[in-house]
């Protein structure tokens, strides 16, 4: 892979924009009859709640994790001694 970046007016979307008639090479019937609707631009609602609790997770581990190791700070003097 090339480090080199390309500059901003230059990035294309990886998605197609519109789709227009498909005509074949030959020309003919074939190619009048197959055609594609243009794309609609719909608004599509995910549902993230599973990453979310998965999230709520991971930081309660990492919370509770930090907690202890806080914990052992102020008590390892008095247990080691």
């Amino acid at each position: 892979m090339s480090k080199v970046k390309k500059a901003r007016k230059l990035r294309r979307p990886n998605i197609p924009m519109a789709v227009g008639p498909i005509t074949a090479a030959g020309g003919g019937e074939e190619a009048a009859a197959t055609t594609v609707r243009p794309v609609r631009a719909e608004t599509v609602n995910f549902d993230y709640t599973h990453i979310k609790k998965d999230l709520t997770r991971i930081g309660i581990l990492a919370a509770s994790f930090i907690l202890l190791l806080v914990g052992l700070s102020f008590a390892m003097p008095y247990i080691v001694k």
